[in-house]
Parts: structure tokens; sequence; C-alpha cells
């Protein structure tokens, strides 16, 4: 069945029909595998945790780790997206993510692990940007909208794909033939984009590299977004790909595999969300439901429930966590809509200039996170007081973050 919206009629120089489908499929299985790459350290923390004896400080630089090798691409990535196009990007990238899953399946210490999961996120960094900056080019702006939509349903799947299923292997295969499997995934999706991706069509020349971003940093609609960016849709993800887990094992004291079912639920959530916002956003958008109205509308609610499932601490199970992600939904649309007030040649780097600082943003929530935890349980706090007061330090940077977001002026083409 194809994805629905991406077939149809398009305005000339646009993708229509089976070719936009099958781009969009070809893009999806990489961002599918990225997804489940970069969740499935919160179902194998208990199998990592026991076996090289991690503290959350060590858990949490091990998941923000395959962050902090995203971040380190981004501005190069964005340039060498806008100058050799998607396909050619892509597929050179999970090169390295190939290499990067067989040197994760090898490792015998922690310091081999660290290594060779921030290889996997240099490897994996262009697994969204590539698609968005694609649809951006290729799809009309009806199109790109609901594909954005659907591409971040397809990243949750993978998410739910890390959960329970792994949770289920584990026991008959062990954690690192997983990244065997995942390696051959990236090789044939590899020969999926040579096949089925346009070649790049060069723009007019403009300026690359670092000078290149110029106009992008200078946009009032990109600055307003930093904290945002960083704080809100960095620790969203941040919570969603490790402590929700976590906090599932030590905080509500369910077994690794109940805590595996319940991320498979808070995923398949989240996976339902994209899917209904991909219905939706066409129609909303002519209703008049800017992203700016729904961001003003739904991340107070999402904020909310944080305060609430963090102040109800073991109580909150997976359906409270599932209730938080599937309002966080809201947040990716900021992303997309930032990418429209740019034009499609200067694409490339509006979007991975965003994500450098979310995905800085992850690193440092993760990371973060794992320290104030372990500071505070050598302060004599029990796990729950711990991860309570470490996320009611995120929940207040959320909220200046926000409150920023509306206070701050954005230009008349801002999101």
């Amino acid at each position: 069945m194809n994805p629905p919206g991406l077939a149809g009629t398009a305005s000339p120089g646009f993708l229509s029909g089976r070719a936009a489908v099958l781009v969009f499929l070809a893009f999806a299985l990489g961002y599918f595998l990225s997804a489940v790459v970069r969740t499935v350290i919160a179902t194998l923390s208990p199998a990592l945790t026991q076996e090289f004896v991690l503290q959350a400080a060590d858990l949490g630089l091990l998941g923000g780790g395959f962050f902090l090798g995203f971040a380190s691409t981004q501005l190069l990535l964005g340039s060498w997206l806008d100058r050799y196009g998607p396909r050619r990007v892509l597929i050179g990238f999970l090169a390295v993510a190939v290499l990067a899953c067989l040197a994760f399946s090898m490792a015998t210490g922690f310091a081999g692990l660290l290594a060779a999961r921030v290889l996997l996120g240099v490897g994996l960094s262009a697994c969204l940007m590539a698609p968005l900056t694609g649809f951006r080019r290729w799809y009309d702006p009806g199109q790109m909208l609901r594909a954005n939509s659907w591409i971040l349903m397809v990243g949750s799947l993978g998410m739910v794909a890390a959960t329970l299923p792994v949770q289920w292997l584990l026991p008959l295969t062990g954690w690192r033939p997983l990244f065997w499997v995942l390696a051959v995934l990236l090789v044939l999706t590899i020969i999926l984009l040579m096949r089925l991706v346009p070649r790049h069509v060069p723009h007019t020349p403009d300026p690359a590299g670092p000078v290149g971003y110029a106009q992008v940093w200078r946009s009032p609609a990109f600055r307003r977004l930093l904290p945002y960016a960083f704080f809100i849709n960095g620790g969203l993800i941040g919570l969603q790909t490790l402590w929700l887990g976590p906090w599932l094992t030590r905080v509500v004291g369910l077994s690794p595999l109940q805590a595996a079912a319940g991320l498979f639920s808070i995923n398949l959530a989240s996976l339902v969300a994209f899917s209904i916002w991909g219905w939706a956003m066409p129609s909303l958008t002519r209703r008049g439901w800017t992203v700016e109205r729904l961001l003003t509308l739904g991340v107070p609610l999402m904020l909310a429930v944080l305060a609430v499932n963090t102040a109800l601490g073991s109580v909150a199970g997976w359906p409270f966590w599932a209730l938080f992600i599937v309002l966080g939904s809201v947040v990716s649309l900021a992303q997309p809509a930032l990418s429209m007030t740019f034009a499609p040649s200067v694409a490339g780097r509006a979007l991975t200039a965003y994500n450098l600082v979310c995905f800085l943003g992850i690193f440092a929530m993760q990371w973060g996170i794992g320290l104030i935890v372990d500071a505070l349980r050598a302060r004599a706090c029990t796990q729950e007081e711990s991860f309570q007061g470490a996320f009611v330090i995120y929940l207040c940077c959320c909220i200046a973050s926000f409150v920023f977001y509306l206070r701050a002026k954005a230009d008349n083409s801002g999101p």
C-alpha cells in the first residue's frame, strides 16, 4: 500500500505518483534504522549496565554520544546536502554507519562502546536531514508537510521495533548480533538509494561551507527557536530515547521485560501521533492553523504533563509518559516550517543548523540528567527523588525556553 498523501498529481518540477512513493520508501528505510539504533540503548541499558558495570552518568554519556556524533557533522552536512544532493550524501554517511555497527558489536569495554556509538551518530546523521532536504526540493508544499510527518512516523516505528521485539530477542541471541543485522540492512538501504532516489541537479551556485550559514544564523525566525530546539525538542528526544527506560525500571520498579513493553507502548503511541499529523496537516494549514498556533497550544500541555508525571514519581508508569510523548509530537512541526522560510538552495543548511542545536541539546540533556541523578544519589536521595530532581531542572529549562520563543520576534515568514 502506498503511503497516504504521497501519490497523486504534483506541480511541474515536483515528483508525483509512483516516483514520489519510491523515493519516500527508500529514505524511510534509512530513517527507520537510524531510529532503531538511537533508541535501542534504552532497551539494552540493563544488559549493558550489567556487562560493563555502568553508572547513570556512563549510561547518559553512552546514549548522548550518539547525538554528539550527530551534532558534529551538521554544519558540513548542510553544505554538502545543498551542494551534492541528498542521494550522494546519504549513501556516503550510511557507509560509515555500517562500519560503526560492526565496531559496536565487537566492543570489549566502555571506551569502545562510546567510540562506536559516536561513530554511529556520525554515520546516521543524514538519515533525517537528507529526506527533509529532498522533500523540500522534490515535493510540492502539501506533499512536503505530509511527507515530513510520515517520515517521523516511520521513525516512531523504528523506536517501537527497538523496544519489546529487541527485548524478546536478547535471551536468544544477545545484543551483539543485533548490530550485525543492522549493518546488513544499512547496506540494503544504500542499494535502494542508488536505484530509486534522483541524482542531484545543482542550484545556482551560492556560498558553501561555514560562511554559507550566515543567512540562517541571522534569521530572526531561526534565532527565536534556538533555546526551543536545545531544551524542548532536544530534551524530549533525550527522554524518549534513553531516560524513560531507566525511569520505568528504577523509579516505577518494572522488570526489564515490563519496561520494554512500556517503551513499546509509548513509541507506538508516538507512531500514531505522527500518523495523525501526516493526515491532518494539509487540512489544518488550509483552515488557518499555523505551526506557531499549534505550538502555542501544544507545548504548554506537554510541559504540564511533564510536571504532573515528575510529581507523581513511581505512580507515573508508561501511560503517563505515552501522553507526554503524544502531546510532545507537536514539537517536531517547528523544523520543517522553519525550512520553508528559506529558499530551496539553502534548505539543507537551515535544517541542519536547527538539527545541530537540537542534537547538542539531546547530548546535554541525556548526559546532564545522568550527572544530576548520580549527584543526588551521592547525597543519599532515593532513586525516585534523584530522577524527580533531574526532571524538575529540565522542566524549568523548557519553561524558560518557551517563554523566550513566545516573546522573541520573528520576521514575517517565520514559522
